[in-house]
């Protein structure tokens, strides 16, 4: 077994962990690692906040000396959330150490160990349940993500997240999209210009919102269209736009959309994306397939921290 000793020590986490690889999709924008740790750092802070509200741990503070506990896996997945356990590690008091045999992105099995700590007795009690909330639910996203993704096996399709998150934890739940080995999509609404249905309904058609939003984005930025009907899927066309979005649609009108666009733009499908329908809409020769599922109905895989006596 492979492992990792990350100090925390010193004022700031180790920084011996692999690039968080994250890769814009059809608009998005890369998230470096550097942001990514800084958003770690900032949830932690606020959970750690919530759960030990400047009072510390009452129950677990009068357990003076040091011991080691090992995150066990209850069941199989892939995981995610890694910098949010160093974190919490650091956060609750630098005396602590982690070790990591299990990285981001990488399988599980049950009864793997994923992590160890070592140190004071009542740090392991108050980290506990921050760092175990931010593993299982990150690594319940990574691991529907790679459920979702092997349904595209063999196809061009993507996997992407959407900006269906909760709220203040957006840049860990898109990285847990891409350590399933999905892509992240648009970080934002400020890092792509994506014109949907109520843009639409306000500018009185496509062509219209194309128009304005044109009007006021710099060359630089991706434009895409989002459609419900083949018709207005012509009218992207004509207006020039090289991403469109097919919302809803179900699959015969998704091949016949493919099959007009025929390459000229990238084509995203969305709206209503269930596991089951998956592989169909992989097939039927889209780009990206992006599905709000992956963090709005992911499972929390079972973790738990067990203590050495």
């Amino acid at each position: 077994m492979t492992s990792r000793r990350s100090k925390v020590a010193e004022g700031g986490a180790a920084q011996q962990h692999r690039t968080s690889g994250i890769e814009g999709g059809a608009g998005g924008a890369p998230l470096r690692e550097r942001s990514y740790r800084q958003a770690a750092r900032t949830a932690v802070r606020r959970a750690l906040r919530e759960d030990l509200a400047g009072y510390g741990d009452l129950t677990g503070s009068v357990f003076t000396g040091s011991g080691v506990a090992r995150v066990m896996a209850r069941e199989a997945g892939v995981l995610s959330g890694v910098a949010a356990l160093e974190e919490t590690v650091l956060q609750v008091d630098p005396a602590l150490a982690v070790e990591v045999f299990i990285h981001d992105g990488e399988r599980f099995a049950a009864g793997d160990a994923v992590a160890e700590l070592r140190g004071p007795l009542a740090a392991i009690l108050a980290a506990e349940r921050t760092a175990l909330n931010f593993l299982c639910r990150l690594s319940g996203i990574a691991t529907l993500t790679a459920t979702y993704v092997a349904e595209t096996a063999g196809t061009r399709a993507r996997i992407a997240a959407t900006r269906k998150t909760t709220p203040g934890l957006r840049a860990l739940e898109k990285q847990a999209v891409v350590h399933g080995g999905g892509t992240p999509h648009r970080f934002g609404l400020f890092d792509g210009a994506m014109i949907k249905d109520n843009h639409v309904a306000a500018a009185g058609g496509v062509a219209a919102a194309v128009a304005r939003v044109r009007a006021g984005a710099a060359h630089v930025h991706a434009l895409e269209v989002e459609v419900d009907t083949l018709g207005q899927l012509e009218e992207a066309h004509a207006a020039g736009v090289t991403i469109v979005l097919l919302d809803n649609m179900d699959a015969a009108h998704v091949r016949e959309a493919v099959g007009r666009v025929a390459g000229r733009a990238v084509v995203e499908v969305s709206g209503g994306v269930r596991l089951e329908r998956v592989r169909e809409l992989a097939e039927a020769g889209v780009d990206v397939i992006s599905a709000g599922a992956l963090t709005t109905r992911a499972p929390w895989i079972d973790l738990a921290l067990d203590l050495e006596v």
